[in-house]
C-alpha cells in the first residue's frame, strides 16, 4: 500500500469509502456525478488490503478537511486560515488549506460571491475593464449579471468580449486582484493555472442581465467582433429552455416552426419538455406527432442538433420582434 502523501486523489477517495463502509458509501454515490462513480468504483475494485495505519491517516486528514471546510462556510478562507493556526500552527493549517482548495477546488473570490452586487460595483466600476472581466467570470452568474447590467454602456460590450475570449489567468494576477478587492482575505491557491471565462462564462453572465442590456452588448460585440457575438447568440437559448416560455409563447412557436424540426427535436428531448409541447398542441395534433415520432425510427445526432438550432433561431427572432417573452435574470418588460 502506497503512503498516504504518494497517494492520489482518487486512491484516498476510494479508501475513505472502504473504510465507512458500503451504507454510508452508498449514502455518499448519491452525490456524485456517474463519471466520478465509474472512476471511484474502478479504484476501489484495485485496492485489496487496507492496513489500519493508512486507514487512521485518510480518515484523519478527511476529519481536518472538513472542519476547515466548515470553517470556511463561516467566515472564509482567512477566518478558516487563522483558527487552525491557533489550533494546529502554523505549518500545518497551511497543508490542510493547501490540500483543500487543491481536492475541493475552492475558488477564489469565495468572500465576494456572498457579497451585495452593489458593493462590489461600487468597487470595481473605475476598474480597468480587462480586471472587471476577471472578477466577474469568478462570480455567481446572477450577480455578475446584476453588476454587469449597471457599468457604463460604452464598457459593458468591452467587459463581455473580454470574458467570452478569457483563457487562464495566472495565480499572482488572481491574488492580486483578490487581495486589492478583500484586503482580510488572506487566500491560497494552488500554482496551476486557473481557468475562468469563456464563451459559456458570458452566455451565463447575459442570461442574468436584462433584455435592453443584452440587446446594448451584443450590438456592440457584432460591430467589434461578428463571429463571437454570433457564437454567443447561438448558446444564449437551447432547445430544452423551451421550458421556460409560458403556454401563450410554446404555442406560437410550435405554429412558426417545420413540424419535421419539432418532431426530430423532441425525439431525444425529456419528458417534461415533450410534456410541455404536447399539452400546447390539439389532441389531434399531439397524437399525429407522437404516432409520426414513433415511425421516425433511429435519427442522426447531428439532425436533431440542426433541427433545434432552426427551432432556438425562431424562438430568438419572435423574442426580438416582441412576439413571445423568454424569462430572464434581471428583470424585463413584459409585452401584452
Amino acid at each position: 500500500m502506497p503512503a498516504k502523501d504518494s497517494m492520489t486523489g482518487k486512491q484516498k477517495a476510494a479508501m475513505l469509502l472502504i473504510s465507512l463502509g458500503p451504507d454510508v458509501s452508498a449514502q455518499v454515490y448519491k452525490y456524485l456525478s456517474e463519471e466520478e462513480i465509474e472512476k471511484l468504483t474502478l479504484e476501489i475494485s484495485n485496492v485489496r488490503k487496507v492496513d489500519s495505519t493508512t486507514k487512521d491517516n485518510v480518515l484523519e486528514e478527511f476529519h481536518q478537511i472538513a472542519i476547515a471546510q466548515d470553517y470556511i462556510s463561516q467566515g472564509g478562507i482567512g477566518y478558516a486560515k487563522s483558527v487552525l493556526e491557533k489550533a494546529l500552527g502554523e505549518d500545518e493549517s497551511m497543508q490542510i488549506i493547501n490540500r483543500l482548495t487543491s481536492s475541493l477546488q475552492v475558488k477564489p473570490f469565495d468572500f465576494a460571491r456572498k457579497a451585495d452586487p452593489a458593493q462590489i460595483l461600487n468597487f470595481i466600476q473605475n476598474e480597468h475593464p480587462q480586471t472587471i472581466a476577471l472578477i466577474l467570470s469568478y462570480l455567481e452568474s446572477e450577480q455578475a449579471g446584476q453588476i454587469l447590467s449597471e457599468l457604463p454602456q460604452e464598457v459593458q460590450a468591452d467587459v463581455a468580449k473580454r470574458i467570452a475570449v478569457m483563457d487562464s489567468t495566472s495565480p499572482e494576477i488572481v491574488n492580486e486582484v483578490e487581495n486589492i478587492l478583500e484586503q482580510k482575505l488572506s487566500a491560497t491557491v494552488t500554482q496551476d493555472y486557473t481557468e475562468a471565462g469563456g464563451i459559456e462564462a458570458v452566455v451565463e453572465v447575459l442570461n442574468g442581465v436584462d433584455r435592453s442590456t443584452e440587446r446594448t452588448i451584443l450590438d456592440s460585440l457584432e460591430i467589434q467582433d461578428p463571429e463571437l457575438a454570433e457564437e454567443i447568440k447561438k448558446r444564449m437559448f437551447v432547445f430544452e429552455d423551451i421550458v421556460t416560455l409560458d403556454n401563450r409563447s410554446i404555442q406560437r412557436v410550435i405554429r412558426d416552426v417545420e413540424n419535421e424540426d419539432l418532431q426530430l427535436s423532441l425525439k431525444v428531448s425529456s419528458d417534461e419538455v415533450k410534456e410541455l409541447v404536447f399539452n400546447n398542441m390539439s389532441q389531434r395534433m399531439s397524437e399525429t406527432f407522437q404516432e409520426e415520432m414513433e415511425f421516425m425510427g433511429p435519427v442522426r445526432l447531428r439532425d436533431v442538433e440542426e433541427s433545434q438550432t432552426r427551432i432556438v433561431a425562431v424562438i430568438r427572432r419572435l423574442e426580438e420582434a416582441g412576439e413571445i417573452v423568454i424569462s430572464r435574470g434581471g428583470g424585463d418588460d413584459i409585452i401584452v
